[in-house]
């Protein structure tokens, strides 16, 4: 898949599951589970004991899913991920010679930041998207509306307290996409090896971003009508 078909899917999607997982059967059943609610993406963070092997593991045994690599801290560890399948690297901070090697690498990019300085700094190395970290503890979808006034043009994806409850106001601001962790990876679902309420909630979320998205678009529409 090549970087124009992972931005097209996670746009499409709009929302990009986070896995913290202990195992890689686990990080499988995960990605199982969210794929059945319909989001057929996952990121497997570098904090998961043997990152790199679940990473080669779900590409191989889930090839409907598209997977990409979390907490990718600098170049290295970007390149191992690209080596081990990855199709979209993730940071949770700006580190510019890691976008620069993505972006060499013909990888889809999303670099994190938090404030304006850090969100123009991460578009002017090459970064695809931005990722908004930690976006709810600094204002939630109100942080959001606000960078996006300046900075219309660059897609954003907030990350950390992203949940059912302010997904849609996520997408209202302006969002491109919504990173989800806990909220989406239940930890007793995870535990139990129980796919339904991962997969409730997978479905929840996709309804949450498909009808925030739907009133955007009629808004729009109506503006423009008048």
């Amino acid at each position: 898949m090549n970087k124009d078909q992972v931005r097209e899917r996670i746009s499409e999607t709009g929302i990009v599951p986070v896995v913290r997982a202990t195992s890689v059967d686990e990080a499988r059943f995960a990605a199982e589970s969210v794929a059945e609610g319909g989001i057929s993406i996952m990121e497997i963070t570098m904090t998961v004991p043997g990152a790199m092997d679940v990473i080669r593991d779900l590409v191989k045994a889930l090839p409907g899913v598209m997977v990409g690599a979390g907490t990718v801290m600098d170049v290295e560890i970007g390149r191992r991920a690209i080596d081990a399948g990855a199709e979209f690297l993730v940071s949770p901070g700006l580190d510019v010679k890691t976008v620069e090697m993505a972006t060499g690498a013909n990888v889809f990019m999303m670099a994190g930041a938090l404030t304006p300085t850090e969100v123009l700094q991460a578009w002017g190395a090459g970064s695809d998207f931005i990722k908004i970290f930690p976006c709810a503890q600094v204002g939630g979808p109100d942080y959001i509306k606000a960078l996006k006034g300046p900075m219309p043009g660059i897609p954003m994806v907030p990350t950390g307290g992203v949940n059912l409850k302010n997904a849609a106001a996520f997408i209202l601001a302006g969002s491109a996409a919504l990173g989800v962790g806990a909220e989406l990876i239940l930890k007793e679902a995870m535990r139990e090896r129980a796919a339904g309420p991962i997969r409730d909630v997978a479905r929840r979320f996709v309804e949450a971003v498909r009808d925030a998205r739907f009133h955007l678009t009629a808004a729009r529409e109506a503006s423009g009508a008048r």
